[in-house]
This record gives C-alpha cells, sequence and structure tokens, in this order.
C-alpha cells in the first residue's frame, strides 16, 4: 500500500503521522509547495519508525512524480479557515488549488482512491471528480467521520461515558446545514432520547454544527487538525484493510435519498474499492426536509465552480 498526502501542513503533516503511526502503508509520500518543509517533516517522521516499530518508507517530495502508483491519495492542500470565516468563503482559492493537485495526482496514479479533505468539502469532492474524471466510488469526501465524532464526544462528555459506546450519524453537507442524526443516535443501544432531555441534545446539535468554527475562533490562526487526521485515519483503515466500515462520507449521489448530482455525506459501506455501496436509510419528513435544505447549500457553491 503506497499512501500519498498532499499538502504538508498541520492536517496533512498529522494525518501522514498517523498513518506511519499504525503502520497502514508501506510507504506514504507527503508533498507540498513549499521547498524543504515536506522533505524536513517526512524525515522526521521517518526518523521516529524505529522507536515505533513501525516499517513504514516516509519520503518527502514538491513534485508530484513521487506519488506514482499510489493506492490512496489524500488531498489536504488549501488555505485553512480564519476566525470569522466560513468553509464557503474559501471556494474561490481552494477549487483552483484543488484543480490544480488533481490534474498532476490523478495521471499518475489512474486506480488510485482520492480522499478529500479540502474545504469546503463537498464542492472539493466534486471538483475532484470532474477533473480526475475517476468513478464516483473513488472520490470520497471526509467530512461525517468528523463530524460525528465531535457529536460523539460531546455526548459522551455530558453523560460521563465511554466515547466508544455512543453511536451517531452526522449527515448532509459539512457546515451550517449538516445533519446530526439523533433519532439513529444511542449510547449503548439506548436511544438518546432516553438518556439526555431535548434541550440538552439540541445544544449539542448547534455545537456539532459549529464544531470547526469553535476551534478556529480558539486558535486564531487556523483550523482544526488532529480530529480531521484521525478520521482520515478511520477511513484509510477501512479501504486498506478491506473492512467494509459503515461510515458517513460525502459522496456524489446518483438517486440515493432522491437526490442527484450533488455531493453530500451520507452513510457508506467502505472497503478496498473505495465506496461500496450507498447505505440508505429511512428519513423522517423533518430529516428529509433538513438534509433536502443542506443539499441546496451545497449545489448552490457547486454551481460557482468553474471549470474552463
Amino acid at each position: 500500500m503506497k499512501i500519498t498526502v498532499v499538502g504538508a501542513g498541520n492536517v496533512g503533516a498529522t494525518v501522514a503521522q498517523r498513518l506511519v503511526d499504525r503502520e497502514l502503508a508501506n510507504e506514504v509520500i507527503l508533498t507540498d509547495v513549499v521547498e524543504g518543509m515536506p522533505q524536513g517533516k517526512g524525515l522526521d517522521m521517518l526518523e521516529s519508525t524505529p522507536v515505533l516499530g513501525s516499517d513504514v518508507k516516509v519520503v518527502g517530495a514538491n513534485a508530484y512524480d513521487e506519488t506514482a502508483n499510489s493506492d490512496i491519495i489524500v488531498i489536504t492542500a488549501g488555505i485553512a479557515r480564519k476566525p470569522g470565516m466560513s468553509r464557503d468563503d474559501l471556494l474561490a482559492t481552494n477549487a483552483g488549488v484543488l484543480k490544480s493537485v488533481t490534474e498532476q495526482v490523478a495521471p499518475r496514479s489512474p486506480k488510485s482512491i482520492i480522499i478529500v479533505v479540502s474545504n469546503p468539502l463537498d464542492v472539493m469532492v466534486y471538483v475532484a471528480l470532474k477533473v480526475s474524471g475517476f468513478e464516483r466510488n473513488r472520490v470520497i469526501g471526509m467530512a461525517g467521520v468528523l463530524d460525528t465524532a465531535r457529536f460523539r464526544t460531546f455526548i459522551a462528555s455530558e453523560l460521563n461515558v465511554s466515547v466508544e459506546d455512543v453511536q451517531a450519524f452526522v449527515l448532509g453537507g459539512h457546515g451550517d446545514s449538516m445533519v446530526p442524526l439523533v433519532r439513529y443516535t444511542s449510547v449503548a443501544g439506548i436511544p438518546l432520547t432516553e438518556m439526555m432531555a431535548a434541550d440538552k441534545i439540541e445544544k449539542f446539535v448547534k455545537r456539532t454544527r459549529d464544531g470547526g468554527a469553535e476551534i478556529v475562533s480558539l486558535l486564531k490562526t487556523g483550523s482544526a487538525y488532529y480530529a480531521p487526521s484521525a478520521a482520515v485515519a478511520q477511513m484509510v483503515e477501512a479501504i486498506a484493510k478491506d473492512k467494509k466500515r459503515i461510515l458517513p462520507c460525502s459522496v456524489f449521489l446518483k438517486g440515493e435519498y432522491g437526490m442527484n448530482d450533488v455531493v453530500l455525506g451520507v452513510p457508506v459501506k467502505l472497503g478496498k474499492k473505495g465506496v461500496e455501496q450507498v447505505v440508505e436509510i429511512k428519513l423522517t419528513d423533518s430529516e428529509k426536509a433538513e438534509l433536502n435544505k443542506s443539499a441546496d447549500d451545497v449545489k448552490a457553491n457547486m454551481a460557482k465552480v468553474k471549470f474552463s
């Protein structure tokens, strides 16, 4: 397994380190346009492998030739959010970055699976899909795993229970209109509604939607990277080990949930072929309305992207 991580900033470098720590690849390529940065971080990671007992080769590069024949490509490149910015504010700049990166990596690794992390996430998945020409099952967005992790964190903390016992799904676009599905949220199989008052649940739904902005406002000079990188590592593991995990990921929909030609976070089966199935779960009328609203928001931003 050869994995390329494009972008050696906080997110990309932390993704690469997690892949090395968990020995999820034989070779990790870390690329970035900044001269020396991927090489320095790559060497530092490589020198950690004897301590970790992890036989992973780590290579830093500024060009893309080293990425050839990658099995998985993780794209984290682009500008990060600053206080007061929404994810959508990044659209114009990061769409250009995604186009450029995809044009370089896709021809060199035509059989690869692309995992997109750059924001605005759902639109960037659309850009990578269009530019690469790959089948939709091989271009996947990391958002639902992260948003769900945030929701699970808040619930576990409030109830003082293990995060392992909290199960949840957050669907929709990765933004203010994401849809945490309270009805499908449980603690050790017990419905959340039986363990927490409705007003508390709504508080954590809102905090989940604002989860990225909360961290941006605290950091002031950057955005989240520990939790996003952990989410990427879980997705990579599901693909690399063909685990058939059911995880919420951003994917281009073709009729599922009654939607067409939009990238949206939904439950999928993740294995060695990428998205092996889009899992359709029953939604109430109000949940459908929320998901449709989220899809409309994403479509509006998708329409802003120009490919000529």
